[in-house]
């Protein structure tokens, strides 16, 4: 595995679009004042990489109902498509809410860990799968909950609700394979390498292409929450399923698809 299990989400900005020359060092500096509340370069992030995981985790996710070989990573290969359908679509949702430029594409970084598990193959996919989606998961972790306990923004503290709820459920699923080595996992997450900014920052949209929307599986159990002015909006974002499937794990066939005519936003 090697350096496949580094950190794989870590500040992520589109200055330029939103008419920013520098990026402050300060996550906590207000680039924006929204009817939601107070938009701070963290939060912006948050969303940027939100959409950047899904961009390679889902695809990993339909690498693993083809390649896995146990139940455990059938499984836990249906809740990462489950999970991040769910999670793109609240992303496409809030991001030209906000005013936030998202990714069509996962970073460089990110995309090794594609082209590592799609070389892989019997066991070694599986333990790589359950490993480096296990540091992943655990290394966003904590960027979740400071987010959640710091954000005045309403639609960024519901985004990150979804994805703390997501997040555990994909941790729990990753170390129920057994495949896990704890150590090394740990390890990974406390010392990740240090890589160049252009590694870990996905390329900025192209405002002339169609917008990548990860699709949900017919059978999905997982659904975005309601935002404000939305039915069921309740003012949290807590109750978003992610149930996402513990029978054989050989749910119907999804893909990574494209709306015609949609794009990102850019400030």
């Amino acid at each position: 595995m090697g350096g496949a299990l580094s950190i794989t989400l870590v500040a992520l900005a589109y200055p330029s679009m939103l008419g920013v020359n520098t990026v402050s060092s300060d996550t906590n500096r207000v680039i924006a004042n929204t009817q939601w509340g107070p938009l701070t370069e963290g939060d912006r992030d948050f969303v940027v990489k939100v959409r950047a995981a899904g961009l390679w985790e889902y695809p990993v996710g339909q690498l693993g109902l083809k390649k896995g070989q146990s139940q455990a990573v059938l499984t836990a290969s249906k809740h990462l498509i489950d999970g991040h359908a769910a999670l793109d679509a609240s992303c496409r949702k809030i991001a030209p809410m906000l005013n936030i430029a998202i990714p069509n594409l996962p970073s460089p970084q990110q995309q090794g860990f594609v082209n590592t598990l799609t070389a892989d193959s019997g066991k070694k996919f599986d333990t790589d799968f359950a490993n480096i989606l296990r540091v992943t998961h655990g290394s966003i972790f904590n960027t979740i909950a400071k987010i959640r306990s710091t954000t005045r923004n309403t639609l960024v503290r519901i985004l990150a609700d979804q994805a703390n709820a997501t997040v555990l459920d994909h941790i729990t699923v990753m170390e129920q394979t057994g495949l896990v080595d704890f150590p090394s996992v740990l390890f990974q997450e406390t010392t990740p390498p240090k890589l160049p900014a252009t590694d870990l920052t996905p390329p900025p949209p192209d405002g002339g292409q169609p917008q990548v929307v990860l699709t949900p599986p017919v059978n999905s159990t997982t659904s975005p929450p309601a935002l404000p002015g939305e039915k069921g909006f309740t003012g949290s974002g807590a109750g978003v399923g992610t149930g996402a499937g513990t029978g054989d794990g050989t749910g119907p066939t999804t893909g990574v698809n494209v709306t015609p005519g949609a794009s990102p936003t850019a400030g």
